[in-house]
């Protein structure tokens, strides 16, 4: 089987935010998209475990609809608020890979995931999706390196300290505000000198091209689609995908329905196809090299056709179907992410 690495998962939230339902990982289970059982059964390599911080505590919008403004989950927050959660975040991640019985560890080297994948065991990355928990002028980012933060969303869905994120408006365009701000400028410059993925997925379009103008590494969005299939402002226009192409980046296409299907709907009744199409199109924009996965599990709502992590081979399969070679499958599913870890970070 083709081992799948992830570019977003939300799964880590399950443990260290009381929302929703709580959790555990380490068992088989018939909620929520990710556990470590089914994670074997998809043939999972490893991901990037993002850490999101809510605006409240209480935050928990319907799954089945996109959040407005309005809602709590789109109102900036505090650092100190923000760094309180981040680090229940990372103190559950390695929980989660002590108990794990050697199924999981983090992983904060290419190296890592190498031996991680002979050795058939997961390979967690920590992701913030959104940078609150990072001071502006950035003393804390250091320690965050080394605690194993290897990626970083400057922004969710909201306005902080270094930029500013595009909403969820369908139709709509990413064009939503300004650019960086300037402590987000030097929050990029920071990252490429330690060595940590800066990810564009909820960055808006000015904050965008201020990032491709400053940054000397590939531009990553982790979890993205296209907007000429769904024109949703989430998703990258055609030029942005150049952009991505030129700086030998990647695309991480996202699973959410609401990203996906031409009414931006958010159902589960969705099939499997509509993954490919935008797939599909990445690769004839971009090329196959810049295109992997990046599946938003446990953050919106999938496809039954594929239902959780056990079924991403259901993916591998439909990719097969529409005539791809195991070359390039072999690229989106794990082979080019394992190329953006290269160029991005330290060597051990």
């Amino acid at each position: 089987m083709i081992p799948i690495i992830d570019g977003h998962l939300d799964s880590l939230q399950s443990v260290y935010l009381p929302i929703g339902n709580s959790r555990s990982l380490m068992e088989a289970s018939r909620q929520g998209h990710f556990d470590l059982v089914r994670a074997r059964k998809g043939n999972f390599a490893g991901g990037l475990f993002s850490i999101f911080v809510p605006s409240t505590m209480d935050f928990n919008y319907d799954r089945k609809v996109f959040p407005s403004k309005q809602d709590a989950g789109l109102m900036p927050i505090s650092r100190e608020y923000a760094r309180n959660i981040a680090q229940k975040g990372i103190q559950s991640l390695y929980r989660l890979a002590e108990k794990s019985s050697g199924r999981l560890r983090v992983s904060t080297t290419l190296k890592n995931v190498i031996a991680n994948m002979n050795d058939n065991v997961i390979s967690a990355i920590l992701h913030f999706e959104g940078a609150e928990p990072i001071a502006a002028d950035m003393t804390d980012l250091a320690d965050y390196y080394n605690a194993g933060v290897r990626s970083i969303g400057l922004v969710w869905s909201r306005a902080n300290a270094f930029g500013y994120g595009v909403d969820f408006q369908f139709p709509g365009t990413p064009n939503t505000g300004p650019g960086l701000t300037d402590a987000g400028k030097e929050l990029v410059k920071a990252c490429n000198q330690l060595g940590i993925i800066v990810d564009l997925s909820h960055l808006n379009e000015k904050g965008f091209w201020d990032v491709q103008k400053l940054s000397d590494g590939p531009l990553v969005a982790t979890h993205s689609c296209m907007h000429a299939l769904t024109p949703i402002s989430r998703n990258l226009t055609d030029l942005q995908l150049d952009a991505i192409r030129d700086s030998e980046g990647i695309v991480g296409i996202n699973f959410c329905t609401g990203f996906l299907r031409k009414d931006a709907e958010l159902t589960s009744d969705t099939p499997i196809e509509v993954i490919v199409k935008h797939i599909t199109y990445a690769i004839e924009r971009m090329g196959v090299d810049h295109v992997g996965i990046g599946s938003d599990f446990d953050g919106t709502t999938i496809p039954d056709g594929i239902g959780d992590v056990s079924g991403l081979p259901n993916l591998i399969k439909e990719l097969f179907n529409n005539g791809f070679d195991e070359t390039t499958v072999r690229k989106i599913a794990f082979e080019n992410w394992l190329r953006i870890f290269s160029a991005t970070w330290k060597p051990e």
